[in-house]
Order: structure tokens, then C-alpha cells, then sequence
């Protein structure tokens, strides 16, 4: 049994080695099947894959919150259709390359609703890029003084989710908006995208300054994804 350890180990079958281990200490090797024992086996490393692939996509993704679908708050005055979020859980929209827009007041719970839908995009393996607006307009000045733009863009792009929070805070500098248009282009149809902003969206062209790319971006973005418009008091006071 130590050589057959030592091969699982040297071959990095994780789930595979745990599994064998804890049946060897239970004896339940000699009760098990080649064929029972070979499918639980298999099973236990495609679990352990499953699991660390969901963990590195969680990390790789940078969620604002640790939150999950089944910790929302679907009150009637929030204006949450559980109905949609059910939809939205199976992540066909991204399977789809469709997109959702979430617009409501300070504190309503939109980056928590975006980062509950990027976890649930993770453990259905998606890959995930979850920014803060003002941080990604940084990030990308950054890369254009490395020279490293074009590769950002192009993993941007290539993202399955890109989840872009707290948009319309501060108005967009030229440049900022053909990167905008740029990125939206790209993902168009293809992949998804979440906005999360607490204007609503009849308020973006004062954020989106020029008249020609706020119309390029709406039409590409707004007019054809989901919809969510939180309501009701902040959920960030304390009772």
C-alpha cells in the first residue's frame, strides 16, 4: 500500500490519495469491488480538482465580498426578482455572453449581489475579473505607461465574467471612454459583463461625456442585458 501511496503522491492525485488513505484505515478495501472502489477514487479526484479549480478562480477574481445567492435578501420593497436570480444562477446568461446592469442607491446591496453572482460564475468554473471602476481606470493608465495594454486588454476580453463596480462615481476622462468602448466592443455578444452603479442609467451620458461612444456603449451594453434596480433603505445601518 506505501508504493501505491507514493505513485498517487508523485502523480498529484490529491483527491485519489485521500481517498485511498481513509479507506485503507477503515479496511474498507477488502470490502469494496475493483470496480466500486476504482469509481469512488475517481470520483474523490474529480471532486479534488472541482474544488481547487473553484478555489483559484475565487482568488484569481479579487471579489469585493465573500458572498453567495442564497444569503440575498428577496424582500418585495428591494425590488429582487427571485425568479431572475434563479435564472441568473445557472449562468446561461454567460454561457450566452449576455449581460446585467444593477443600478439602486448607496448601500442596497449591489457590489454584494455582483460578487454573489461572480462566486456562483466561479463554482460553475467560469473564469472571473471583479474591479472597482476607479481602480480598473488606474490599472489600465498603468498598463499603457508599461506597454503591457494590449495584453490587458486581450485577458480582459478573453475574461468570462468581467464584473466592473461602483460605476458613475467620477466622470470619465477622454481616454477612459474609448477604453470603456473598447473593452465593451470586445466582450459584446461574446462574453458577459456586470455594471454595478448607483446612477440610473439615463445618467450615464453625464459620465460618458461624449454624445457618439455613451450611444455606442449603451446600445452594446445596456439596451440588449438584465436588468436590476435595488430599492429600499441602506443596508449598511445599523439596526
Amino acid at each position: 500500500m506505501t508504493q501505491i501511496e507514493t505513485k498517487l503522491s508523485q502523480l498529484r492525485l490529491k483527491g485519489m490519495l485521500r481517498t485511498w488513505e481513509a479507506m485503507a484505515e477503515t479496511r474498507r478495501i477488502q470490502e469494496l469491488s475493483f470496480s466500486d472502489g476504482m469509481e469512488m477514487l475517481l470520483q474523490a479526484e474529480e471532486d479534488e480538482r472541482r474544488n481547487t479549480r473553484f478555489e483559484r478562480l475565487l482568488k484569481n477574481a479579487k471579489f469585493r465580498y465573500q458572498a453567495s445567492l442564497e444569503e440575498l435578501n428577496y424582500d418585495s420593497a428591494r425590488g429582487l426578482d427571485k425568479s431572475l436570480i434563479t435564472d441568473l444562477a445557472t449562468c446561461q446568461y454567460i454561457a450566452n455572453g449576455e449581460s446585467l446592469v444593477v443600478t439602486g442607491s448607496t448601500g442596497c446591496g449591489k457590489s454584494y449581489l455582483a460578487s454573489a453572482l461572480g462566486h456562483q460564475a466561479c463554482s460553475h468554473g467560469y473564469n472571473v475579473a471583479y474591479f472597482n471602476t476607479q481602480k480598473f481606470m488606474l490599472r489600465i493608465k498603468m498598463s499603457r505607461l508599461e506597454g503591457t495594454i494590449l495584453r490587458f486588454f486581450d485577458k480582459i476580453a478573453k475574461t468570462s465574467l468581467f464584473i466592473l463596480d461602483d460605476f458613475g462615481l467620477t466622470h470619465l476622462e477622454q481616454q477612459q471612454q474609448f477604453d470603456l468602448m473598447e473593452i465593451i466592443e470586445d466582450r459584446h455578444g461574446k462574453k458577459s459583463t456586470i455594471i454595478a452603479s448607483q446612477l440610473p442609467i439615463a445618467s450615464w451620458y453625464d459620465v460618458i461625456s461624449e454624445a457618439t461612444i455613451a450611444d455606442a456603449i449603451l446600445d452594446r451594453l445596456v439596451h440588449t442585458s438584465y436588468r436590476i434596480e435595488l430599492k429600499g433603505p441602506s443596508l449598511r445601518r445599523k439596526l
